[in-house]
C-alpha cells in the first residue's frame, strides 16, 4: 500500500476534488454568476483544507515513498499557497516545544493579552513576520548541515513562486481569483485557526492549553482539527486517531474549551461579546498569573475583564 495510513484516502479525494475544481474553473470562462461564485467559494474552501493537510503530512508524512512525499510537498505548496516546509521550523520545532509559551513565535498574547476582534484580524501579519525569523535560521541550518534538505526546501520555493507566475502568465484575471487568493486566504485562514485554539487558554496546564472545536461537521471537513489538545499532546498521532484519544480526556479539559461550533465560537466572541462582556471568553492565562502573584479575587477580576476588552 501506498498509504502509510488506510484513513489518508480521505486526504488522496480531497487532493483530487481540489485538482479536478481547479482544471474546471481555469477552463470555464471568468464570468460574474451564480455558478462561478460557488466554484470560487468551494475553491477557497479547499485550499484551506490544504492547509490542513499540510500539517498533518509534517507531522506524519502521507506515503511510504520518499519521492512520493516530495511530490505531495509540492503539490501542497502550490494549493496550500506556501513552501511546506515552513511548517518544520515554525510550527513543528517551535510551536509544539513552546504551546503558546514565551519562545514560541506564535504566541497569542504578543502585543495585547485581549481577544478580540482587533487582535483576531492582526494575529496573522504579526505571528506571520515572527516565523519569518525561524524560516531563515532554519534555511541557514540546513545549509550548513544538510545540503540535500537545503535543495529540497529550495525546489519548494521555486514550486511556490511557479504556482503563481505561470497561471499570471497565462491569464493573470484567472490566475488572481483561483490562485493567488485561495492561496492567500488559506495561510491567513490557518492562522486564526492557531490564534483561536490557544488564546486565553493556560499554556502552561496538560489538558487546558489548547481551545477545541467538537462538532462533527468542522472535523468531518478539516481533518479532525479541532481536537487540538490530544494533538499537542501527541504530536506524532495521526489526525484519524484523535477523536477517540479526545474522548479519552475530554472530563480533563476546561468545558470552556470545548467548543461546539467554530463560527458559533466565532460569533459569540467576537460579535457577541460587543454587546456583552459575559459572551466573551476569560483568560485562564491571567487567572493563573494572578493565582501565582497572590492578587486578590478582585484584582483578578479586573485583569480579566481588561483581557477582554
Amino acid at each position: 500500500m501506498l498509504l502509510r495510513n488506510p484513513a489518508d484516502r480521505r486526504t488522496m479525494a480531497f487532493v483530487a476534488v481540489t485538482t479536478g475544481l481547479f482544471v474546471v474553473n481555469w477552463m470555464r470562462p471568468l464570468e460574474f454568476s451564480l455558478l462561478t461564485v460557488v466554484l470560487w467559494v468551494w475553491a477557497m474552501f479547499m485550499a484551506v483544507s490544504c492547509s490542513v493537510m499540510a500539517h498533518n503530512h509534517n507531522h506524519v508524512r502521507t506515503f511510504h515513498s520518499p519521492a512520493l512525499n516530495v511530490l505531495m510537498d509540492w503539490w501542497l505548496t502550490v494549493f496550500y499557497g506556501f513552501p511546506v516546509f515552513a511548517w518544520v521550523p515554525t510550527h513543528n520545532m517551535n510551536h509544539h516545544r513552546y504551546t503558546n509559551r514565551e519562545g514560541d513565535y506564535t504566541i497569542t498574547y504578543r502585543m495585547s493579552e485581549g481577544n478580540n476582534a482587533v487582535t483576531l484580524l492582526t494575529y496573522p501579519s504579526i505571528s506571520g513576520s515572527y516565523q519569518t525569523i525561524a524560516i531563515r535560521k532554519y534555511l541557514a541550518s540546513l545549509w550548513q548541515n544538510n545540503r540535500k534538505g537545503f535543495w529540497l526546501a529550495m525546489a519548494q520555493i521555486l514550486v511556490f513562486l511557479l504556482s503563481m507566475a505561470v497561471p499570471l502568465y497565462f491569464d493573470w484575471q484567472k490566475a488572481l481569483v483561483f490562485v493567488i487568493l485561495p492561496q492567500q486566504f488559506a495561510v491567513y485562514t490557518v492562522m486564526i485557526f492557531n490564534y483561536v485554539q490557544h488564546v486565553h487558554a493556560d499554556e502552561e496546564s496538560k489538558f487546558n492549553h489548547s481551545r477545541n472545536i467538537v462538532g462533527p461537521w468542522m472535523n468531518a471537513l478539516l481533518f479532525n482539527n479541532g481536537f487540538h489538545t490530544v494533538h499537542h499532546n501527541n504530536p506524532g498521532m495521526h489526525w484519524s486517531e484523535a477523536p477517540a484519544a479526545h474522548a479519552l480526556i475530554a472530563d480533563k479539559i476546561d468545558p470552556a474549551l470545548n467548543e461546539k461550533s467554530f463560527f458559533g465560537y466565532m460569533f459569540r466572541s467576537y460579535i457577541g461579546s460587543l454587546f456583552s462582556n459575559k459572551l466573551g471568553t476569560r483568560s485562564m492565562r491571567l487567572a493563573r498569573k494572578s493565582r501565582h502573584t497572590g492578587s486578590t479575587p478582585a484584582a483578578a477580576d479586573n485583569d480579566l475583564a481588561g483581557s477582554q476588552a
